[in-house]
């Protein structure tokens, strides 16, 4: 049985924005990280030769690397951008508030930040500006710092990571109130074995508000990939502790078994069928993964064009529950 299969999948709405993006975003974690600028521009070309317009960025990606400053990530990508002159093709999307230098949400970092990232990006505006981590800063405070780089043209939309319902809904109604430019969508930690910090209240206001969700961390560190195992050899990259901590969660080898049934039933890799999964969430318009090189990217582009029969996401459900 072969997955029902498109050749190039239809371009999703951000929530209410006017984005229109490819349903699975390219995370650019790695870039300047893992993957040099010239692996990283052969990704990017692959991704794009595919179709995919969604890259994601912050302006943190690489601070955590020793001889990094943080910024690496937008430097390689609008390196990429200026020298295949495609800039108005791309949806970039970045993030403001856990850079070591520049933390947290005042009106004074979202500006400042947003100058650094649109500068190393060599781009007139964002197109889609995250909060990265909530804190304890007023909605008013960032909601109106966000909104002043909308109307400056600097920013197209605006989103929100890692944050709780109860300050969505602060901020989604004060931006309501005072005319000022909404959040379009959430960037939650959201995969098959994390499911718990999303589904609930948090999702219940995204979907009352029309808002997309991007989720992060969609194939849990690459643990979702198949790589990692029960007694298997312990992958060595720099990613493998994040993925190993999940073989210790009872249902961890629960969902690998689950996505290795479905995965043979579609011919699929892992990895493809545990991004499908997500697509097949309300709200979910495009999980993020990213790939150090081009190998790693056509199971996670072929899950654009996966659909999984109902009796599958049952599976994978109650695997994951």
């Amino acid at each position: 049985m072969t997955g029902n299969h498109s050749d190039a999948p239809d371009r999703v709405r951000l929530g209410a924005s006017d984005l229109s993006v490819f349903p699975l975003s390219l995370g650019g974690n790695v870039f300047g990280w893992t993957a040099d600028e010239q692996q990283s521009f052969a990704v990017l070309d692959a991704y794009a030769a595919a179709g995919g317009n969604f890259v994601d960025t912050a302006d943190v990606y690489s601070a955590w690397v020793p001889g990094n400053t943080g910024g690496e990530s937008e430097t390689v990508i609008g390196n990429w951008l200026r020298s295949r002159g495609n800039r108005d093709d791309v949806v970039v999307a970045t993030k403001v508030g856990l850079h070591p230098e520049a933390r947290g949400l005042s009106a004074a970092n979202i500006k400042a930040s947003a100058e650094g990232s649109l500068r190393r990006l060599g781009v007139e505006r964002i197109d889609l500006y995250y909060t990265h981590q909530d804190d304890d800063t007023p909605v008013e405070e960032f909601v109106t710092a966000l909104d002043e780089l909308v109307r400056e043209g600097k920013v197209g939309a605006v989103a929100a990571s890692n944050i709780g319902a109860e300050r969505l809904a602060e901020a989604l109604a004060f931006a309501e109130r005072e005319g000022l430019a909404k959040y379009v969508a959430v960037q939650p930690h959201y995969n098959l074995v994390s499911r718990g910090t999303f589904e609930g209240p948090l999702a219940d206001v995204v979907a009352e508000h029309g808002l997309a969700t991007v989720p992060y961390y969609a194939l849990a560190s690459g643990f979702l990939t198949g790589k990692y195992r029960p007694g298997g050899p312990g992958v060595d990259s720099a990613r493998s502790e994040g993925a190993a901590r999940y073989l210790d969660d009872p249902r961890g080898p629960k969902v690998l078994e689950a996505l290795d049934t479905v995965a043979e039933q579609h011919g699929v890799a892992p990895a493809t069928v545990a991004l499908a999964w997500l697509a097949t969430r309300p709200t979910v318009v495009a999980p993020i993964a990213s790939a150090r090189t081009v190998d790693q990217l056509p199971p996670l582009l072929a899950a654009s064009a996966l659909r999984l029969t109902p009796e599958q996401t049952t599976l994978l459900d109650t695997a994951s529950a």
